[in-house]
């Protein structure tokens, strides 16, 4: 693989943090990468800071399926989406001077239509959840199979890398990013005679849709969430969830696949 040139960093703007980057750009003109200020003329985006700040440079950046992502940490330890720490240069010249040791992983993400308003792609998980002290009404389809009709606090629809935040909170299960999936958990349902759902987090495949229909019984304003960002639609009634066709790229050391930082971070 050869490696491209032109890098976009993403970081936050306080004097804190652009002391903390200084290093970071003398080291990437030293080895001859140009840094640029848009983000459209970069083919590696950087992240500096932790997972958050991750998603916020994907999300930001447009989910750009052309160029390598990057994630450096400011702490000590590495998360999922960070590969590099910011004090360890040597990994990072290595990164930078030899293809020997690195690899391109790529992670399945999902479109999410509500109400035909407009396509919002999440790297980690699109949630629904209830703002007020009411439980959701949510009938599930897969496909044209209506499922089950849900009652509870809300639900989950994760990546696969997603199914280690949220949805592993929920007692979801953590799948490889290698099969291109969602996953849908439940938060706190409600199991009656009237309102009876599997009571476990369930994978559909990447040829599946999945709609949520809200049903009015006045709660139609639920709280939705993309990856760690509110929503700003308020009223939805039909919400409708696919894998997309564009993967992320990101640039990783062959000595930490995902199920390295899953035994890394859980156990």
């Amino acid at each position: 693989m050869e490696l491209r040139r032109n890098i976009y960093y993403y970081h936050k703007r306080d004097a804190d943090m652009l002391s903390e980057m200084a290093p970071l750009l003398e080291l990437a003109e030293r080895y001859g990468f140009t840094i640029v200020n848009d983000y459209r003329k970069a083919n590696i985006i950087a992240s500096v800071g932790d997972d958050g700040t991750f998603l916020q440079a994907v999300r930001k950046t447009g989910f750009r399926d052309d160029c390598l992502y990057l994630g450096i940490s400011t702490q000590n330890n590495l998360s999922m989406y960070c590969d590099f720490r910011i004090n360890d240069t040597s990994k990072m010249i290595e990164a930078m001077t030899t293809t020997e040791h690195i690899e391109v992983r790529r992670y399945p993400l999902i479109e999410v239509n509500v109400d035909g308003k407009g396509t919002f792609p999440c790297l980690n998980e699109f949630s629904i959840r209830s703002s007020i002290i009411k439980t959701l009404v949510i009938d599930v389809f897969v496909d044209q199979l209506h499922l089950e009709t849900f009652r509870g606090d809300g639900l989950i629809v994760a990546t696969p890398t997603g199914s280690t935040a949220y949805n592993k909170s929920v007692n979801g299960s953590i799948v490889d990013p290698l099969l291109s999936c969602m996953q849908v958990s439940e938060v706190a349902s409600v199991n009656t005679n009237r309102y009876r759902t599997l009571g476990a987090s369930f994978i559909v495949g990447s040829e599946r849709t999945l709609t949520l229909k809200v049903v009015s019984e006045g709660n139609d304003h639920p709280t939705m969430g993309m990856d760690n960002e509110a929503l700003s639609i308020r009223y939805t009634d039909n919400i409708q969830i696919k894998i997309s066709d564009k993967k992320i790229k990101t640039l990783k050391l062959k000595d930490n696949s995902f199920w390295d930082k899953v035994k890394r971070t859980f156990l």
